[in-house]
């Protein structure tokens, strides 16, 4: 049963451009599911597979208190992966038809006033290779929306003297990113002053042009990334729970916040659907009184 998932997992990353995350986290739903399927006397083909064995499955997921989220992409995978199938005539039937994953509730993106904002950005060190690039870290995600799979994408050479930047996201989409005065000085500053320094910290090594640098002068991971800024923000702002993806929602929230048109936005933020954008549509109290104040005959 491995085969059939490692065939459907090079063709997403091949055919469909998925991302590292994406194909990890399928591959981790599929090998769950034949693992549970294994245990349960299935183990020699998916065709034999019927929507009542997807169902204990999910009732498993269930009990063992997985979130809505999880199982819902869980059962995404797998509807994937049988569209794969039936399309190679690995499986004459698609157990998943009729299976209803769970309602999700609906949660406002979480976001910093431009208070907390201020606060964050400038919690680094001004002075050492580590603030320095925290800064621009921070600057960065700020001024484009950026995921972080996509920062730790960048290069130096793409950074340098930059006021846009052109990025691959989800689904092999690409687009530009554009960069205010602020991100482009502490890039710079970064560049100039941080990163050679970090460089150094690994002569047995050559520079691959990884934009961000760790405290060994090897290339920033996705971990270290929300390692830096939750350590920031909880710094700054005494937030536990919101880490980089919090920058984003931020950078989003104010630009619709200032009048940014909602598509303007989705092209920023690289989302397939203006249906996934529109969840930034809330505003602030501050926001909501201001357009009272404005708009309403009698606001005053």
């Amino acid at each position: 049963m491995h085969e059939e998932i490692d065939g459907f997992l090079t063709e997403m990353r091949e055919a469909r451009g998925a991302s590292p995350a994406t194909l990890r986290a399928y591959a981790e739903d599929l090998r769950q599911l034949a693992e549970f399927l294994d245990s349960g006397g299935l183990a020699d083909a998916w065709g034999k597979v019927r929507p009542s064995h997807l169902r204990r499955f999910l009732a498993a997921l269930h009990a063992d208190d997985y979130a809505r989220t999880s199982v819902a992409r869980k059962l995404s995978a797998v509807r994937s992966f049988y569209r794969h199938l039936r399309a190679r005539e690995l499986a004459s039937a698609d157990p998943t038809i009729g299976l209803v994953a769970p309602r999700q509730r609906r949660r406002l993106p979480r976001f910093l006033y431009q208070s907390d904002l201020e606060k964050l950005l400038s919690a680094p060190e001004a002075n050492t290779p580590l603030g320095l690039r925290d800064r621009a870290l921070l600057e960065t995600l700020y001024a484009t929306g950026l995921r972080v799979s996509e920062l730790i994408g960048l290069t130096a050479s793409q950074a340098a003297d930059a006021s846009e930047l052109q990025v691959v996201g989800k689904g092999g989409r690409a687009r530009i990113v554009l960069l205010g005065a602020p991100a482009r000085r502490a890039l710079a500053r970064y560049l100039e002053e941080a990163r050679p320094h970090l460089l150094s910290r690994r002569p047995d090594r050559a520079d691959d042009g990884a934009l961000l640098l760790n405290a060994r002068g090897g290339p920033l991971t996705d971990r270290g990334v929300r390692r830096i800024v939750h350590k920031h923000i909880l710094k700054a702002c005494a937030q536990h729970d919101m880490g980089p993806h919090a920058l984003r929602h931020t950078f989003a929230t104010h630009l619709l916040e200032a009048g940014a048109d909602l598509r303007a936005v989705q092209e920023l933020l690289g989302h397939a659907s203006l249906a996934t954008t529109q969840i930034y549509t809330h505003v602030t109290p501050g926001r909501l009184r201001q357009v009272y104040d404005q708009a309403h005959p009698r606001a005053r």
